[in-house]
């Protein structure tokens, strides 16, 4: 032991004066395939990278987002607005790539940062997705810098899940979204010790209750928000409108392979609701026409939530700091984010009876839901703001550097 500490003596004080000092950390983010400078809502990782990153700003950290150059005419290197800067690091050819090509990709980026680390060394890498985690791990490894990884789901093949379990080991530590995906860590070999929650957050700021409200046709509204794909829980609400009356459903899609994709799958559901005759009932929207989401979410009596897996919540999240209860299955991040029979409620399954009857009783009590709204907005404001959440993460960020001496 004595000889270990003494072959790192220069990062034992480093790691030591950080504490002492509360110093700013010098943190690499890498988002392969998300930038946080996409402004849509397609991918929520963007929402999640660019918000934690701006936060950790605020908190006098300086913050370096390395993503994959898709677009050739994109600059090497961009300040945000929120003063991280973003680098475009030259992997793969400059356009979207699907997931396999990404992965091929992968060298290079891991390359790239090897050689930027070299010339200016961060204290610590945090890696968001799987992608970004093989490349931040082959990086830092090299030069001996300690790592953070957030998942932001998991795979469902076999080869995507053993290459998941063995980034789950290699990181120094672990941010998981939820304690769902904690307990799902712990079944892929990752040491509990070694994993700290830390949820998505939300813009309390502009998600808030005052303010101007979307107009509707109906007495009732609900309200979804998602990428338009199957197990996300459009339909389970769509079967559930037979036995709530007085009530239109408007989902707001985000298209995520493009616009073809979100066409088919909405033409699926647009389908389900002429079969089941309450096609008059039901609007589809695309994200990208929604200028002003806080509005038309303060607009909804409920906001239901019914994925099968779901990594982070940010759509309840959204909903409950505009102080709109929420309906949600009981699946991943919303099964700590809504508190059941406080700011919302919990549905196990997708019986639409259930369903129906969870939204209903909100229907008929206007003085339940304005309670629930109000404990959804009290909670989304103690635990859920992005500052709250960056502080958090600087906790690990400084944990990672003592675990990596």
């Amino acid at each position: 032991m004595g000889v270990r500490l003494a072959g790192n003596r220069n990062r034992v004080t480093e790691a030591v004066e950080f504490a002492a000092s509360d110093a700013p950390v010098n943190m690499a983010m890498i988002s392969a395939h998300a930038s946080p400078l996409d402004t849509t809502r397609v991918c929520e990782q963007s929402v999640y990278v660019a918000e934690l990153s701006a936060a950790l700003v605020r908190l006098g950290h300086r913050v370096t987002v390395y993503t994959r150059r898709d677009n050739p005419d994109l600059p090497e290197r961009v300040e945000a607005p929120a003063g991280y800067e973003v680098v475009h690091v030259p992997a793969g050819p400059p356009r979207c790539l699907p997931e396999d090509e990404q992965l091929r990709a992968m060298g290079p980026f891991a390359q790239f940062l090897a050689e930027a680390w070299t010339a200016a060394r961060p204290d610590a890498v945090h890696a968001h997705f799987w992608t970004s985690g093989i490349a931040g791990e082959l990086a830092a490894r090299q030069l001996s810098l300690p790592t953070v990884l957030t998942m932001h789901g998991f795979g469902a093949d076999d080869p995507r899940r053993r290459l998941e379990s063995k980034l789950a080991c290699a990181a120094t530590w672990i941010a998981a979204g939820s304690e769902v995906e904690a307990l799902e860590l712990i079944r892929m070999g990752r040491p509990r010790t070694g994993t700290a929650v830390i949820p998505c957050g939300v813009d309390v700021n502009e998600f808030r209750p005052d303010g101007p409200q979307a107009s509707r046709s109906a007495q009732h509204r609900i309200v979804s928000v998602g990428k338009v794909l199957a197990g996300m829980g459009f339909d389970s609400v769509i079967r559930a409108l037979r036995f709530i009356p007085d009530v239109e459903y408007l989902v707001v899609g985000e298209a995520e392979l493009g616009h073809l994709q979100f066409e088919t799958e909405a033409s699926r559901l647009r389908g389900l609701a002429e079969q089941l005759g309450i096609a008059d009932r039901v609007r589809l929207l695309d994200t990208r026409d929604v200028t002003d989401l806080p509005s038309l979410l303060r607009s909804a009596d409920v906001v239901a939530c019914t994925p099968s897996h779901e990594s982070s919540g940010i759509v309840a999240l959204e909903a409950m700091a505009c102080g709109v209860p929420v309906v949600a299955s009981e699946a991943g991040a919303l099964r700590d984010i809504v508190v059941h029979d406080v700011t919302g409620y919990l549905v196990r399954g997708h019986d639409p009876r259930e369903l129906a009857a969870s939204v209903n009783s909100l229907l008929r009590d206007s003085f339940l839901r304005r309670s629930f709204g109000g404990a959804g907005r009290d909670r989304a404001t103690a635990r859920y703001t992005w500052d709250r959440v960056a502080a958090d993460a600087s906790r690990l960020y400084e944990k990672s550097l003592f675990a990596a001496v």
